[in-house]
């Protein structure tokens, strides 16, 4: 007989450094959701999740969507099952993680074997997000940052946006510079400001206009790369980014979890895109299987645990810009 199986749900927070700014609003706190799946041979696996309320997710749904499947994981429901259990979204990512974690503590096989990874995990250079603030300060805080990470992400709104790139140049001359829009411009914006972008060096515009205007983007020859973000989510968004975007932002909370974003990141790269693996500010728990995910990614944005207060314990490590595989203490 297998092992009966409990699945806990919780919420917790995490106190962000400052505040976190983006083209939408801003946040003080990181407001995360833990699914813990026990059985009764006393191992425990554990995923983490952040609910987004641009996709129509709070806490409490999050927290109920995973408490209804309760009896379907005392039944012994597995990962590959997870994916037509669950809609993809924040609920299912949790659990799913949980799931690997589980699995890797029972049978003593890191995830990362279980996940048929070619060699084992390296560490990964992430970049560092620069939140939304007026130029001087984003300058300040690239100066600071540059110290310890090349990669360098800018989150910008509109107007105003080519002084923020312009000063932040400035403070950081040798650092790489990417830009992050969270569909705050139109495409008066975007033709305006990729030209400049592109002679300062940004090599990567990502998604600058809303999920449900880029078709504009069709046939439009941007002189920097774009990515993909709030338009990217599950495998079967895939075909229809294609002549659109160079680049896919994949990320657990959007896919649903580490299986579907394995299964996407090869079929993004299959299919000619670039592959960034990205991150909702949460903590060590939830960045853990996504460093399996950015094995060989063309960017890393896994920085979640440097932008709050404090992380959970134990954490991953990260050593300047380079965050290192999880322990199975943590995960996987």
């Amino acid at each position: 007989m297998p092992p009966t199986r409990r699945l806990l749900v919780r919420r917790e927070s995490f106190p962000i450094r400052g505040a976190f700014r983006i083209s939408r609003g801003s946040k003080t706190a990181a407001e995360v959701v833990v699914a813990e799946v026990r059985d009764d041979d006393g191992f425990a696996g554990r995923g983490e999740c952040v609910p987004y309320a641009r996709y129509g997710e709070s806490v409490d749904a999050v927290v109920g969507e995973l408490e209804a499947m309760a009896d379907r994981v005392a039944d012994g429901l597995g990962r590959l099952s997870l994916r037509t259990a669950m809609k993809p979204g924040a609920a299912r990512n949790a659990l799913d993680c949980a799931l690997w974690d589980l699995e890797a503590k029972r049978t003593r096989v890191p995830a990362w074997i279980l996940a048929e990874l070619p060699v084992e995990p390296r560490a990964l250079a992430t970049c560092f997000t620069l939140s939304l603030e007026e130029p001087e300060i984003m300058a300040a805080a690239a100066r600071q940052a540059a110290a310890r990470h090349e990669l360098l992400k800018m989150k910008l709104t509109g107007d105003g946006d080519l002084e923020r790139v312009h000063a932040v140049r400035e403070a950081a001359p040798g650092a790489r510079l990417i830009v992050d829009a969270n569909e705050g411009w139109t495409l008066d914006h975007l033709a305006r400001y990729a030209p400049a972008f592109a002679a300062l060096g940004v090599e990567l515009i990502e998604q600058p206009l809303p999920a449900g205007d880029d078709e504009a983007l069709r046939g439009y020859r941007c002189p920097v790369p774009l990515g993909a973000d709030e338009s990217c989510h599950g495998l079967a968004s895939l075909e229809r980014l294609r002549g659109l975007y160079q680049v896919v932002n994949i990320k657990l909370d959007k896919t649903g979890g580490l299986t579907e974003a394995l299964l996407m990141k090869a079929a993004a790269e299959a299919a000619g895109f670039k592959v960034m693996v990205g991150c909702m500010v949460a903590t060590s728990l939830a960045m853990a299987p996504a460093v399996l995910a950015g094995q060989g990614a063309a960017f890393v944005d896994l920085d979640g645990p440097l932008l709050l207060a404090e992380d959970r314990t134990p954490g991953l490590r990260y050593d300047g810009a380079l965050v290192h595989p999880p322990q199975p203490e943590l995960w996987g």
